[in-house]
């Protein structure tokens, strides 16, 4: 059965396919990450900060609120205004509201974005709920809190950011809590 190759050739050469995909799917990361910078897509926040500034009352940023669920997540998920008008440098907060509709616990997780993207480096989050996961009870709400500052060295054309949130259900991807605490 030679019908060209030799079976040892072929092998090295699906071998070397098989290594070439993962090397390319590791390769995937970073070209995604350069991808979304050169386009302004996917604006990852600054994360959180623990400075100071003065405020500066010259300038007004429009910060604009989005929350959505991903696909098969069933929760209400909404804040509870969709904009504020803000000054760089001082600190702000703004409410967002969740409620489990369902009939089990669920567990779900936030994911943050901010557009445009160039100014994400800017946009500092001293506390978000975004930070640890949340468990609802079936028909529980909760008012989840994320507290902010647009940094005073926002570039000046950036006049409105949006942040927005995408909440993920989690729940099967965890140990349940009784049985995690049974287990320690």
């Amino acid at each position: 059965m030679n019908d060209g190759l030799p079976t040892a050739r072929l092998v090295r050469r699906l071998l070397l396919v098989v290594v070439a995909m993962f090397a390319f799917g590791f390769a995937l990361v970073p070209l995604y990450d350069v991808m979304c910078q050169a386009f302004g897509i996917n604006g990852k926040t600054a994360g959180a900060w623990r400075g100071t500034q003065t405020v500066d009352e010259s300038r007004s940023v429009r910060v604009q609120f989005l929350a959505s669920n991903a696909a098969g997540m069933s929760w209400e998920f909404r804040p509870l205004q969709d904009e504020l008008t803000v000054h760089p440098g001082a600190s702000n907060q703004m409410l967002f509201v969740a409620r489990n509709p369902g009939d089990r616990p669920m567990t779900a997780q936030a994911i943050p974005s901010v557009a445009p993207a160039r100014a994400a480096a800017w946009f500092h989050k001293t506390e978000c709920f975004c930070f640890t996961q949340q468990v609802l009870a079936p028909g529980e709400r909760i008012e989840m809190p994320v507290r902010f500052v647009v940094d005073r060295d926002l570039p000046a054309d950036v006049r409105h950011l949006t942040l927005g949130y995408t909440l993920f259900d989690i729940t099967g991807r965890q140990e349940p809590p009784a049985q995690a605490a049974r287990s320690r």
